[in-house]
């Protein structure tokens, strides 16, 4: 859960000359239709930005790239789903920090770490604490002294046990002091049909899922972590002007390939998507869904994975999370 900075103009630009256009990689490669499998049920933030992102790795690629959602398992059914194909580089999946925490509470058919090859971070993203309409609270003091005065009664959604938005709203527990109830969901998408109809009270969610509910009034945004407002929703203030300082939640996106997928086809892919990643129309889209987008090399991301996996095992001891 912890933050980053975009890639230096200098720094890409040299990624991008160890690893220019890709015709080096393999003969004919892609050679076929590219699967982009996001661990999400449709509807959630990453759905969004694969569909946005899709036709322009066709442009690339000369090949369709199909967005394909394997939700289900705290993304373990998505990654598991990757693994069932072919190591030639016409798949990959998204990955989040869910990845490698599901790994903490489960015995999983892959090993997280040698079964997949990184490929680049896509963007951060902060996550937005929003409420159903129906709650009476509209700030952040007023839910933690309504959750107080009805301990055990409110409950939230989360998309994966023991996943990101589960680590966040246990530790909103932890901090404010109140207790309140999982309800777990396949993705953002479930999880706030189910809020605006007031099933359950409140979540964490990716700010590209509930900006448009949000606007509509659908859901009220209460808080967004991070260490400052962002653009696409400035009237949500950050947790510490909310008056809970040292809450953070942000967390990062990216993609992944089969681990034994080649690695000039690893090093094209990163190239390549990267590339996208940085264009200025995406990323100007990419900001006005509230991320910040950013791109790492496979080494760097991989290093990531690991250091981040060890930050949140120290969390998750220290808020005594406990996972069903």
């Amino acid at each position: 859960m912890t933050r980053f900075n975009a890639l230096s103009g200098l720094a890409l630009t040299c990624m991008m000359a160890m690893f220019p256009g890709g015709s080096f990689a393999q003969q004919g490669f892609p050679d076929k239709p590219i699967r982009f499998i996001v661990p999400f049920a449709p509807g959630g933030g990453s759905g969004i930005v694969a569909q946005m992102l899709a036709p322009k790795f066709t442009e690339i690629w000369g090949q369709p790239v199909i967005v394909e959602s394997r939700p289900g398992g705290n993304t373990v059914i998505g990654h598991e789903a990757l693994l069932r194909l072919p190591p030639d580089g016409h798949a990959f999946v998204i990955s989040t920090p869910s990845f490698m925490l599901s790994a903490m509470f489960q015995k999983l058919s892959y090993d997280p770490y040698k079964d997949f090859a990184p490929l680049t971070t896509l963007y951060n993203s902060e996550q937005v604490l929003t409420v159903a309409p129906s709650l009476p609270a509209r700030n952040l003091k007023e839910l933690i002294a309504l959750a107080k005065s009805k301990p055990g009664e409110l409950n939230y959604a989360t998309v994966g046990s023991g996943g990101s938005t589960h680590i966040a709203s246990e530790l909103l527990n932890m901090m404010a002091g109140i207790n309140t109830r999982q309800v777990n969901y396949k993705g953002a998408g479930p999880a706030l049909v189910d809020q605006i109809a007031g099933h359950v009270q409140m979540s964490f969610t990716a700010p590209a899922a509930a900006l448009t509910h949000i606007k509509s009034g659908k859901v009220r945004a209460i808080a967004i972590t991070g260490d400052k407002r962002t653009s696409a929703m400035s009237e949500v203030p950050t947790f510490a002007e909310a008056g809970l300082p040292g809450f953070e939640g942000t967390i990062w996106f990216g993609v992944q390939a089969h681990g034994a997928t080649p690695r000039a086809i690893v090093n094209r892919l990163s190239a390549d998507i990267s590339r996208v990643i940085m264009r200025s129309d995406i990323s100007e889209a990419l900001v006005a869904q509230a991320t910040q987008p950013f791109v790492m090399t496979p080494e760097a991301f991989g290093a990531r994975i690991r250091s981040d996996a060890e930050i949140s095992a120290r969390i998750i001891k220290s808020a005594n999370i406990k996972f069903e």
